[in-house]
C-alpha cells in the first residue's frame, strides 16, 4: 500500500523545517534523530515525547505506523498501526533547553502502543510519529477497545491513516518523527 498523503506530507515537512521535528526517547535512546536506526529490543515500551513549541492549554494526540509491513519491498499489509492515544498534555521541562513534555492524562488509549515488529529477515521499517492537536469534542473513549483491553493485530493492518485523520477532525501535525527497526 502506498504511503498515505498526510504521511508523505509530514515527512516532507521535517526534511525542510527541523523546527517541527517530535522529541523521542527510545529506550536508552534520547533526541531520536529522523531515520536513526532503533534496535527493536530498545522499543518495546511507548517512547518518551517533547516538543518545543506546544501550549500547556492545549490537548495532543500521537499517532505512529509501520509504513512498510511486512517487507519494504512489499508493503502490502501497511500502514500497520502501532500506537493512538489520546489526551496528552504539554508539561514544561526542565533545563536550559526548556520546550515540552508530553504525558498522558486519564483518556484511553485508542490503539495501545505496540513495539516494533518488523520479521529478522526483512530489511529495517520506518516508525512514523505524528502529534497532531486534538481537537474539542474529541472523545477517545468512543474509539477505544471496550474495557481497556489491547487492540488486536486485524483493525491494526493497512490502517487507513488518511481517513482516520479525516474522520477524527485532526489538523495538520504539529510534529513529526520516525526511526527504523528491525
Amino acid at each position: 500500500m502506498p504511503v498515505p498523503n498526510s504521511v508523505k506530507t509530514a515527512l516532507s515537512l521535517i526534511e525542510t523545517d527541523k523546527s517541527k521535528v517530535l522529541g523521542l526517547t527510545v529506550g536508552k535512546h534520547a533526541d531520536v534523530q529522523p531515520g536513526q536506526f532503533i534496535p527493536k529490543a530498545d522499543a518495546t515500551a511507548a517512547p518518551e515525547l517533547s516538543f518545543a513549541s506546544l501550549s500547556p492549554d492545549k490537548t495532543y494526540v500521537i499517532l505512529s505506523v509501520d509504513l512498510d509491513a511486512p517487507f519494504p519491498s512489499f508493503s502490502v499489509l501497511g500502514p500497520a498501526l502501532h500506537w493512538i492515544q489520546p489526551g496528552l498534555k504539554a508539561v514544561p521541562l526542565g533545563g536550559a533547553a526548556g520546550g515540552f513534555g508530553l504525558e498522558t492524562g486519564d483518556e484511553p488509549f485508542v490503539a495501545n502502543y505496540a513495539p516494533p515488529g518488523a520479521p529478522s529477515i526483512s530489511a529495517p521499517h520506518r516508525y512514523v510519529f505524528l502529534l497532531y492537536e486534538q481537537p474539542a469534542g474529541f472523545d477517545g473513549s468512543k474509539l477505544a477497545p471496550p474495557g481497556g483491553k489491547e487492540m488486536g493485530i486485524g483493525p491494526r493492518i493497512r490502517f487507513d491513516v488518511d481517513k482516520w485523520v479525516k474522520e477524527s477532525n485532526l489538523g495538520p501535525p504539529v510534529a513529526v518523527n520516525y526511526f527504523n527497526s528491525k
